[in-house]
């Protein structure tokens, strides 16, 4: 195995902060395999904080491809098994480790890029869900659900019985929130109107700001808002009287990498890989590109110009 292999870093020299760069190669701990990577995908999250990260960090959470060489205590795939896996960061490289228990195999039918798309998104909107409990027959709210998050929150909330209200910020991304298969949809930045179609026994909240305000006053009696992100407003004003009044109710503040603490990754992203093989699932992938066009791809998520994932390909 060569010495060095070639990884995305941040670089403050360059528009965007992000290019690719020569580093050491990984090496592994005995639980760990390493990965030839073929495909990887982005989230805000991680171009957020590369945005003041020190130079030569190196960002990543999702990644796909194949494994070079197994874990040394036997507890991984065999080499030249296809998998799709986590990491908390520097998953956006040519080779990299990767403990077995952040690891899934990939079915043939399902692609590197399509895999990609799951672990930070994917199992986001899993372990949201898995908050609600039973939701056959539920009402359920999900704002911000044109994003990533969202999408496949309202794909697996209708696999799970649910009824499926998708609140909207821009009316744009109508047809892409119906194909993804919500029963109603609100458009604005009052979500007032979504009264209509609850009391919800779950909300999955990613806005945050005034829209979560009045979310929570649109719960059922035991009823549970999951906020997972507050791209409208870190500060939310709501009516406490009337949420302890309804006897239950709760609010849960989620993030992924604490999830991942309570329950391996390779646990969501198993059960993820197989609905999307069945074709029950459907990550919506709005940018294919080669990884060398990190920074100006990385730039156009970070301005909202789409609503879906993007994934690079490593040539």
């Amino acid at each position: 195995m060569n010495n060095k292999i070639r990884a995305i870093v941040v670089d403050p020299n360059v528009p965007g902060r992000l290019a690719l760069s020569e580093v050491a190669a990984p090496t592994p701990a005995a639980n760990e395999a390493i990965i030839k990577v073929a495909s990887i995908s982005l989230n805000r999250g991680e171009i957020r904080r590369a945005a003041n990260a020190q130079a030569g960090w190196r960002p990543g959470w999702d990644l796909a491809g194949t494994v070079e060489t197994p874990a040394a205590d036997g507890s991984g795939p065999a080499p030249g098994t296809r998998v799709v896996g986590f990491l908390p960061s520097g998953a956006w490289g040519e080779l990299v480790a990767v403990p077995t228990h952040s690891l899934a195999e990939l079915p043939h039918f399902v692609s590197f890029a399509q895999a990609a798309t799951l672990p930070v998104a994917g199992l986001t909107a899993y372990h949201v869900l898995k908050k609600g409990g039973f939701l056959l027959n539920k009402p359920v709210l999900i704002t911000g659900a044109s994003g990533g998050v969202g999408n496949f929150a309202i794909q697996l909330a209708r696999l799970s019985g649910a009824k499926v209200t998708a609140h909207l910020r821009n009316s744009k991304y109508e047809a892409v929130v119906k194909e993804a298969g919500a029963h109603h949809i609100v458009i604005g930045e009052d979500i007032a109107p979504a009264k209509e179609y609850g009391p919800y026994h779950l909300i999955v909240d990613s806005v945050g700001g005034s829209v979560l305000g009045t979310a929570i006053g649109l719960l059922s009696t035991n009823g549970k808002a999951v906020v997972f992100g507050t791209t409208a407003g870190r500060e939310v004003t709501f009516n406490a009287g009337n949420l302890y009044a309804l006897g239950g109710a709760s609010i849960y503040g989620l993030i992924v990498f604490h999830e991942l603490k309570q329950e391996p990754a390779s646990v969501g992203l198993k059960w993820l890989v197989e609905l999307v093989e069945s074709g029950q699932l459907r990550p919506h992938i709005d940018i294919e590109a080669p990884w060398t066009e990190i920074a100006d791809v990385a730039q156009q998520l970070l301005d909202r110009r789409f609503p879906g994932k993007a994934v690079l390909h490593i040539s």
